[in-house]
């Protein structure tokens, strides 16, 4: 199975850790922005590195855009280039084109050109961060849809020294345990004898109001 490969279009810092991260993980990337000092800086990073003006057709046609899985449009400021290169991705047909907005306006519009996913980071690292304090035990998070997430918690304390299966969350709360985190170790589906430990984080998948209520008895 070919490995997918990935455009970012802007490198500024939300662009180029995007990039980044994606080139450390082993993934072909492909960084484009008009200014030759940000280009030269991913350079070293990144695939391929490349100085273009993104509104004009004919440049993303040069580029080869259409070779690739996933467009990321991190352009912020320029809200007028930021929607016309997400309209021109479009119309080329990438398979997943990722908009960052800067607004809720901004947002609308890339909503009804067809962007496959929007992201406005401040508003996304402010739900990340107030959910971390109103649970101080859930570690991070990563929302699935309006209802659904997949969140890392720490163990109630009388889950110590309990396998998964005598826990028994999946029938309890409808959470289902898809990792557990001890010491910097991950163990991936682990089995229904695994036996918890103090200090362990467990990765779960559930609806938000269970785990709320899960993270309730915490309190208790």
């Amino acid at each position: 199975m070919k490995a997918k490969q990935f455009v970012v279009f802007g490198l500024g810092r939300f662009g180029s850790s995007l990039a980044t991260t994606l080139a450390d993980a082993g993934y072909e990337v492909m960084g484009v922005d008009r200014c030759e000092e940000k280009v030269q800086d991913i350079s070293p990073v990144v695939t391929q590195a490349v100085q273009a003006e993104v509104t004009d057709i004919d440049t993303l046609r040069s580029l080869g855009i259409r070779n690739f899985d996933v467009a990321i449009v991190a352009i912020g400021k320029d809200m007028q280039s930021s929607i016309m290169t997400t309209l021109l991705l479009k119309e080329m047909g990438i398979p997943y084109v990722v908009a960052k907005a800067s607004t809720e306006i901004h947002q609308r519009v890339l909503e009804k050109i067809g962007a496959d996913r929007i992201i406005l980071p401040e508003r996304d690292m402010g739900k990340r961060i107030a959910t971390n304090l109103i649970a101080g035990n859930i570690i991070d998070y990563i929302q699935l849809s309006r209802d659904y997430s997949i969140m890392e918690i720490s163990i109630l304390p009388q889950w110590r020294g309990h396998s998964i299966k005598e826990v028994n969350i999946r029938a309890k709360y409808g959470i289902n345990i898809i990792a557990v985190e001890r010491g910097g170790d991950i163990n991936v589906t682990p089995g229904p004898d695994y036996i918890l430990e103090e200090n362990d984080l467990l990765v779960v998948v559930g609806n938000n109001k269970s785990i709320q209520e899960l993270e309730a008895k915490r309190h208790e």
